[in-house]
């Protein structure tokens, strides 16, 4: 029914949870009195069972502690450190560190990223990237993903405001480029089974605009 997964990013934990069809009802006492009122106002059968899914994972990391998020809206478990959750095809992933706010993505592996990508990439990544990779494409859609959990705010422009620049197959360099300030940061752009994992294994750092 279920079988996980724990990949070590440096000093960040990526947790997995492989899930295929089960009775949610089986392990609703994984939820919170809150979580099991929130269950109910979703009407996709699919999105009952990966919000499930990852308070089964919660349970087994942190035992039944709330999920709770601070102002700008990065989750966190109280007196344990940061969280981010993702989920791609029957799994979920909760990524933890102890010290700095992490950015976790999830994202299958699918053809149809090639069809939307001129969306979200920069003129510059269209020059250096491989457009015509699926798989390449899905990463840097899937580590964009990660920066706007970073970023700490909404209304972003993936093609303009979030941009990767590749170092190996497996670490990119991120930015976050507002108008008043630029953030900076280290991605790991892994790929696994027949999905992707985006994470950052260290802090953002900021450049002040002058």
């Amino acid at each position: 029914m279920f079988h996980t997964e724990t990949i070590k990013y440096g000093p960040v934990e990526v947790h997995l949870l492989y899930f295929e069809r089960f009775e949610m009802e089986q392990h609703l006492h994984n939820l919170l009195p809150n979580e099991q009122q929130r269950i109910e106002q979703f009407g996709n059968e699919l999105r009952k069972r990966e919000y499930v899914a990852t308070r089964v994972l919660r349970t087994m990391i942190f035992g039944n502690e709330p999920i709770l998020y601070s102002p700008i809206g990065a989750p966190y478990i109280k007196e344990e450190g940061f969280i981010s959750i993702s989920h791609a095809h029957q799994v979920v992933g909760l990524a933890f560190s102890k010290d700095f706010p992490v950015g976790l993505d999830l994202e299958p592996i699918r053809d149809k990223v090639l069809r939307v990508s001129s969306k979200f990439l920069s003129d510059q990544e269209k020059a250096e990237l491989d457009t015509k990779s699926v798989t390449e494409m899905i990463k840097v859609w899937s580590g964009k993903e990660a920066l706007y959990k970073l970023a700490g705010r909404k209304g972003i422009i993936f093609a303009k405001e979030l941009l990767l620049k590749k170092k190996n197959d497996l670490l990119w360099n991120g930015e976050i480029n507002f108008p008043d300030v630029k953030k900076h940061v280290e991605l790991t752009i892994d790929e696994k089974n027949d999905f992707v994992i985006s994470i950052n294994a260290s802090p953002v750092y900021d450049h002040e605009k002058k």
